[in-house]
């Protein structure tokens, strides 16, 4: 008897030393950001060059905060940017607010006045700070980039545009009645000018803000609109912090499947008097049209056209004098032309020549065509892999600067890398040096870039190039993470296996709770956004994500990119055409089971999955596709239905018409397959995908007779729902994959709450 009870004390004092999903877990999970704060020393961030100088300025990581260095890449002298005692108490005093000197508000700075002031956010606005009395001055709202999300809207719509000056000086240009009319400059009212176009009306009327005057000041050139629907979707905000009462509004949202507006330009000569509408053989149903945009010489007026369905996209120029209009550039795909994100054109010496980029053959490609014929000169790049972007063109010695991925063997295929090459395809130097990803900020005059190579299990190191011969003049950080380490921090793993076709390597990360313990058996939870625009798995270092706090209460979290996603092959890229739904869950169940036959711990009998937006249409669809798989799903503010959210992302993936593809991906149309459990939340307000898009999937739900959960985020956005929001999403798991009930947080004592991710 005795015996026994000691056998039951030492089971129970094992299961207590093994317990996950504990209220101790919780509380590791939730302050682990904060506790690597510090921890980093020397960790750069972007460099910036102050325009016409060989300075440059980028902030480095302290243990109690950050500072902003300067460097003069020609002396390599390297000093503080400015006094950050006296710029955080001029913020101080400018904005109300307190500021300190290693803990400023913004992660770059902007000179201005050829450095001898900076531009900085502070409370919401732009401050300009001389360097001299450390004076500061409102400029008006923070710039964009240094806001989380999009740039805010004002309040208040714009007043609308001022008349359109010409170069000359002479004439302006307005819309009248909803036609182009134009008086001399400096005129207060519509005698004195003329009518330029009679064909306008309300349903067919000219734009002001596509008015464009050629060079010569001696033609204008504007497009037509005839308006397509205007749809609007309806808002109520429950619970508004200035009334008790709810507010409603709406806002202008276009989805796949609606009538589009439809432009049609037209060039006006000043002189005669005259219009010429353009034939609109080559441009007969556009998605959208470009600004218009005159050649310098005024001989033509150019313009890009996107066709409906995103499968034709042609660089257009209508010849001033007749109107005639022809295909600079003429891409058609059988697939889909990803504009979004794989589109560049740069016009040499006035549109004689133009640098395109294209997946035509199967690889994403620079090539230079001839402007006058719209014939391909040469392919610039060429190879099985992949340009990412171009930095810059230097058009005096025919050079192109771009990073791309893909080009060493063995390395994965996503790490960023940078090279110069002439615009005949000769010359391809590289920049960078292989085995880790970089990041590059190249000089004003290109004779200087700032590199910054890491990767997720390597801390970055900055170093200052030569552009000429990629010569190392200075080792600017190298990032020191010896108390990260020791306080228990070990790098995620980078993990490979084979796709669906046997052959493509899919690539993927793997997070281990800190008190990792390959003896014992671990439930996996994948993080999923499969949107096709680009690729997600992180390749840089960074010394917290999000991944890690749902890993430390007793889960291994992964991130994995498969086929339909971006920044492979077109091939790759391709699986997503009319087949979201797909969401590369072939390779991604492969590349599970390939971690689980190399590790005894992975466990694949307990798969969680969660996801947002596109991730949230994901991770539903992983429970109705692929229920012997996955078995937990948490998604957040989902488009599960692509007829429902905006028309720019799905109709370039699903394409145009719409047809049966739109039902086969659909989560609402599929709900009845439901198996496992399933977590919904929304929010009440989310103006990105639209709120009614989940409650659609709900109610297919109901009426399918399912067991569902359903969070509704009153006054919330298009969000995870924030550190309540994350709380959720950690108990839903750690309840259905740990069996374990989580803290009863309505009697824990002091709430909790998960941080917001990096």
């Amino acid at each position: 008897m005795k015996q026994a009870r000691i056998g039951v004390i030492i089971l129970l004092a094992c299961c207590a030393a093994f317990a996950q999903g504990t209220l101790d877990d919780y509380k590791r999970a939730f302050g682990l950001r904060k506790s690597v704060e510090g921890l980093v020393v020397g960790m750069p961030d972007h460099a910036t060059w102050i325009e016409g100088t060989d300075e440059f300025c980028y902030r480095r990581s302290l243990k109690d905060g950050h500072e902003f260095v300067l460097v003069d890449a020609a002396t390599l002298a390297k000093k503080p940017a400015f006094d950050h005692e006296r710029l955080a108490a001029a913020l101080s005093k400018a904005t109300g607010k307190t500021y300190t000197a290693h803990k400023l508000p913004f992660p770059v700075v902007e000179f201005r006045d050829k450095g001898q002031a900076i531009e900085v956010p502070a409370a919401d606005l732009s401050w300009k700070c001389s360097l001299s009395d450390y004076k500061c001055e409102k400029v008006g709202p923070a710039d964009w980039r240094f806001q989380h999300g999009t740039k805010a809207e004002p309040e208040t719509p714009p007043p609308p545009p001022p008349p359109l000056a010409s170069p000359d000086g002479k004439w302006e240009a307005l819309i009248l009645n909803f036609n182009v009319y134009v008086r001399p400059k400096g005129t207060a009212h519509a005698g004195g000018g003329f009518t330029l176009s009679y064909d306008g009306s309300e349903n067919n009327y000219y734009q002001r803000e596509s008015l464009a005057w050629s060079p010569d000041s001696k033609k204008l050139a504007s497009y037509r609109i005839r308006p397509g629907y205007h749809r609007h979707i309806q808002y109520i905000e429950s619970s508004p912090e200035d009334q008790l009462q709810p507010k409603t509004f709406s806002i202008e949202y276009a989805k796949p499947g609606d009538t589009l507006d439809l432009p049609q330009p037209a060039i006006f000569d000043i002189a005669t008097r005259t219009q010429v509408n353009l034939d609109n053989a080559l441009f007969p149903n556009p998605y959208e049209m470009s600004p218009l945009v005159w050649r310098k010489d005024s001989r033509a007026v150019t313009f890009e056209y996107n066709q409906r369905g995103h499968q034709v996209y042609r660089i257009l120029e209508a010849d001033a004098a007749t109107g005639h209009v022809r295909a600079v550039v003429d891409e058609e795909a059988k697939t889909f032309f990803c504009y979004s994100g794989k589109m560049y054109r740069h016009d040499v010496d006035d549109g004689k020549e133009v640098i395109w980029m294209s997946e035509r053959d199967g690889w994403n490609h620079l090539y230079l065509y001839d402007g006058a014929t719209g014939t391909v000169k040469n392919q610039i790049t060429k190879g099985e892999w992949v340009v990412r972007g171009v930095d810059t063109t230097d058009d005096e010695h025919r050079e192109i600067y771009f990073h791309a991925s893909g080009m060493h063997p063995g390395e994965d295929p996503y790490f960023e890398h940078y090279f110069r090459i002439n615009f005949d395809g000769s010359g391809l130097t590289p920049l960078t040096d292989a085995g880790a990803t970089h990041q590059v900020s190249f000089s004003s005059d290109l004779k200087y870039f700032v590199d910054t190579s890491s990767r997720v299990d390597l801390p970055p190191v900055s170093v200052l190039r030569r552009t000429e011969d990629g010569k190392v003049l200075a080792e600017l950080e190298r990032a020191d993470i010896g108390e990260l380490t020791k306080s228990g921090w070990h790098a995620p793993e980078s993990f490979v296996a084979k796709g669906r076709d046997g052959r493509t390597d899919i690539w993927g990360i793997i997070f281990r709770p800190r008190n990792f313990d390959p003896s014992r058996k671990y439930p996996v939870v994948e993080l999923i956004y499969a949107g096709p625009q680009d690729s997600f798995v992180p390749k840089a270092f960074s010394p917290y994500n999000p991944m890690e706090s749902l890993a430390e209460l007793g889960f291994v979290v992964v991130q994995i990119d498969g086929m339909g996603t971006s920044n492979r092959s077109k091939a790759f890229h391709d699986v997503c055409w009319k087949n979201l739904g797909d969401a590369g869950f072939p390779d991604r169940i492969l590349w599970h089971k390939a971690v689980a036959a190399k590790y005894p711990w992975y466990d694949i009998t307990r798969v969680g999955i969660y996801g947002h937006s596109a991730g949230g249409q994901n991770a539903l669809g992983a429970l109705l596709f692929h229920p012997e798989f996955y078995k937990v799903a948490v998604s957040t503010s989902g488009c599960h239905d692509n007829r429902m959210d905006k028309i720019w992302w799905n109709e370039q993936w699903m394409g145009w018409p719409l047809g049966p593809q739109y039902v086969a991906s659909s989560n609402t149309e599929n709900a009845y397959r439901l198996e496992g459990h399933l977590l919904l939340s929304v929010g009440e307000l989310d103006e990105n995908v639209d709120p009614a898009s989940t409650m659609q999937v709900a109610n297919a739900l109901i009426k399918a007779g399912k067991t569902f959960d359903l969070v509704f985020l009153p006054g919330q956005g298009h969000t995870w729902g924030g550190p309540w929001g994350d709380r959720k999403r950690y108990d839903y798991f750690v309840h259905w994959l740990l069996g374990v009930e989580p803290p009863n947080w309505n009697e824990a004592g002091v709430p909790l709450e998960a941080p917001e991710p990096w």
